[in-house]
Formats: structure tokens, sequence, C-alpha cells
């Protein structure tokens, strides 16, 4: 039988819905042989790779926001600085600012191991060097670092320090990382989340800003990339309707991406029989 690998891509809240393809590759009864992951993407790509199905990640997301206090209180607890410090330095801390190992330890499910060498999928993580403007792979070693340095969203995820470099979020590098995959497996699926900015002519909020150009800047990368190396299959979840930060909406950004899991399903299909 022909083997799959599956990369799965940014875009903030709006990458839960990556949950609905690994349904339906479960459903197929498909184990990919390789994953790699971007931001968002990276988490998910983690907790796949330890071997949970994509319905008992659903349960698990699901159970991190049902709480809302609950919530509130795992990120307060993951803040890079406590209020203290911008009490006494306003201008010099950003209060919202999150530790990437903390949002690891607060929010990922026990089954994801310490090493990528405990993992069941062998999986591909990416982050991006600030400094030398490089893209950073890890396949190997601690693995939360890795997560955490792949989802470090300027200005919302603190920067993390790692063998000497300083490592933001995998998106300003490889939103998609479909080609890390190449020669992996014979079906490369991609999973794109990285749905544009809500239609409107309002100027929108600041944050909205923030994120809508970051989104902008990957869906750039990401069509330059699809210029020249193509997936075999390329997903795109219908998520344009929900914000970037809007993980307090994972059922309602779940249930849209199951509206593509029969389409998902029927071409991957296609694919292996040929």
């Amino acid at each position: 039988m022909k083997t799959v690998a599956l990369a799965l891509g940014a875009g903030g809240a709006r990458g839960l819905a990556h949950i609905a393809v690994l349904e339906a590759i479960d459903e197929l009864g498909i184990k990919p042989v390789a994953v790699s992951g971007s931001s968002i993407g990276a988490v998910i790509g983690a907790i796949y790779a330890t071997g949970m199905t994509g319905k008992a990640i659903k349960r698990h997301v699901i159970s991190m926001v049902r709480d809302r206090g609950e919530l509130i209180r795992r990120l307060l607890g993951a803040r890079a600085a406590p209020w203290s410090s911008f009490l006494r330095q306003p201008l010099g801390q950003n209060p919202v600012l999150l530790d990437g190992d903390r949002l690891c330890t607060a929010f990922l499910p026990e089954a994801v191991p310490d090493d990528f060498g405990k993992l069941d999928i062998p999986l591909v993580l990416v982050a991006s060097d600030l400094f030398t403007r490089e893209e950073i792979l890890f396949t190997e070693g601690p693995l939360r670092p890795a997560i955490a340095a792949s989802m470090a969203i300027p200005g919302l995820v603190r920067p993390v320090e790692h063998d000497g470099r300083v490592l933001v979020d995998g998106a300003a590098v490889d939103p998609l990382p479909f080609t890390q995959l190449a020669d992996r497996a014979d079906i490369v699926v991609a999973v794109d989340c990285s749905a544009g900015p809500r239609s409107g002519n309002s100027v929108p909020d600041p944050w909205d800003t923030v994120f809508a150009t970051i989104s902008l800047m990957g869906q750039t990368i990401v069509a330059e990339k699809l210029k020249s190396s193509e997936p075999d299959l390329l997903v795109r979840p219908h998520v344009t309707a929900f914000r970037m930060l809007e993980f307090l909406k994972a059922s309602a950004i779940i249930r849209a991406g199951e509206r593509i899991k029969t389409s998902v399903k029927k071409d991957l299909a296609t694919l292996l029989a040929y």
C-alpha cells in the first residue's frame, strides 16, 4: 500500500481545523509515515505523532476550552513575566506575552513525551532563526522546546533561546512545510489553514491587524512555494470566518473543518488507488 505523509500549517486558532483531516485519515485506516508542522501545525502535529487519534485530540481540545475560567487560569500561569514586573517597568514589559514552554505544560496532553525519539510517528517541526533569518528544523532531541519555538508568534509568545539561537514562529519562513516531507512518502497531504482576514471595509483593531498581516505574509510564502512544488493533496478548510486567536470557538472551528472530511477521504482514497 502507498505511504502517506502529512504537513500541518500555521493559522492560529484556525489550525484547529487540522483535526478534521486527522479524523479523515484515521477513518481510512491510514497511519502517516511522517508528519511535519509549523506554528499551530507543530502543536497539532506533535500531539498526533504520539499516536493519539483525531477524535481523541478533538476531545482534548474541547475539554481545554469548555471551562473559560480554567482556560484563563492556565493562560495566566503561562505568562512570560508576572504582573509585578509590568508595574515596575510599564514600558519595558508586554503584560500579555506568553512563555511557550509554560503553554506546552498547561495545554498539551500528558501523552506528549519529552523527546522526539519517544514519538510513534517521525516528526519534523519548523522554527525561524530571528537573527540569521534561517529555517531551523527539529527532528530529534527535546520535543517541547521545539514546539515552543515553532509557535513563538511575535508579540504573543516569547522567542525561544536554543543552542545559541533565538527562535521564533516557524510560519515566518515556512507556514506550510510540505517540502520537508519530500521523498518520505508516496503521497504528501498538506493542510493550509492560513485563511485571509475576514471581509470588511473597516480598519481592524490592532491585534487583528497584526495577525492579518502575519497571515498575509504566510499566504505569500505559500503561494511562492506552490509555484515550484506542490503536495499531492492540498486541503484548505473553510475557516475564514474565524480570527486567529478565537480558541474559545474551538468547537465551531472544528465543525467548520469537518465540512471537508468527505472530500478529503474521497480524494485521498483516489490517490491511494492509483
